[in-house]
């Protein structure tokens, strides 16, 4: 397996520095990005497998189960790394699955 190197960073905001290759949770939860994954433990696992080779930030948001991927992400992860970097985009509101 390939982890991320170290020298591919990033610059978030100017003086936060992130590895290039981040980890989108937006598949996290279930079909359409809607409710609950089918296989929630295979989700905290591909999590904590992200985090562990190397990826120092995940994209996340409210929207995505809604509130699904943000949960899984937390039980995957909290109490946090250190240096890890979790984004979340809040205030997007969907109607269903696939929306």
């Amino acid at each position: 397996m390939t982890s991320v190197a170290p020298t591919d960073t990033s610059s978030i905001g100017g003086d936060l520095r992130v590895h290039r290759l981040g980890y989108g949770a937006m598949q996290l939860p279930g079909p359409g990005v809607w409710g609950e994954p089918a296989d929630p433990e295979a989700a905290r696992h591909v999590v904590r497998a992200a985090v562990e080779q190397g990826v120092d930030s995940i994209d996340t948001a409210d929207s995505y189960g809604p509130f699904v991927s943000e949960r899984i992400v937390a039980e995957a992860l909290h109490p946090y790394p250190e240096g890890l970097v979790i984004a979340t985009k809040a205030g997007l509101t969907r109607q269903g699955p696939g929306y």
